[in-house]
């Protein structure tokens, strides 16, 4: 399978390429400055690609068989501007005109709605405080989301909760179109690990992953 990777360089792009080259797959990496992502493999292909430059983003989603998005603004500036939003509508863009089908981006759990699964503490404290600290990366968030359901893409929107650096386990919790109940936290290996199950897995089109341990 080739697989095209937005947000190699990030901490769970990383863990997407490493994976899916560990599975046998070929990769297609476009990102801003090539010698930040120091992975080596004869089925890796490292481009020059902007998500904000739409003439850089045809020729890595051409001939996809899926494309998985980490992206995810890391400076300051970048995060008040909005990357994810325009970013992504860039890539959908891309996606329809080389006739590239299956997406799959990496969104965060605070945008779900309100749901049975949640505790009372997170759904009347936490949330709402992570929410208006967060407030313009999750508007960002947001309008990624809408241009994802709304670009006729076989898509899916993978929600996690708190990132961390841990090891991958192999064993976490999902759900589809709701919360995970108290699933507060996922390492970016295992969320890599569901980004590339998700991609053959049809119960996931045009879904909402919610995951967790």
């Amino acid at each position: 399978m080739r697989i095209t990777v937005f947000g190699a360089t990030g901490g769970t792009g990383r863990q997407v390429v490493q994976q899916a080259l560990d599975g046998g797959h070929e990769v297609v990496a476009p990102v801003r400055h090539p010698d930040r992502l120091t992975i080596r493999h004869d089925r890796l292909e490292v481009l020059a690609g902007d998500v904000l430059d739409p003439a850089t983003l045809p020729g890595p989603v051409d001939g996809a068989d899926a494309v998985i998005s980490t992206i995810g603004g890391r400076s300051k500036a970048e995060r008040v501007a909005g990357l994810q939003g325009p970013g992504t509508s860039n890539i959908i863009a891309a996606m329809q005109a080389a006739g590239t089908r299956r997406l799959l981006v990496v969104s965060a759990a605070p945008l779900a709605e309100a749901d049975p699964h949640d505790s009372i503490a997170y759904r009347l404290i936490l949330k709402p405080l992570i929410s208006r600290i967060l407030r313009t990366a999750y508007a960002d968030m947001g309008r990624m989301e809408r241009a994802v359901r709304d670009s006729g893409l076989e898509w899916t929107i993978v929600r996690p909760p708190q990132l961390t650096n841990k090891p991958r386990t192999g064993h976490y919790r999902t759900e589809l179109d709701r919360t995970v109940r108290r699933g507060y936290r996922i390492s970016r290996g295992d969320l890599a690990e569901l980004l590339l199950r998700s991609i053959d897995d049809a119960t996931t089109v045009k879904a909402i992953v919610a995951v967790g341990y």
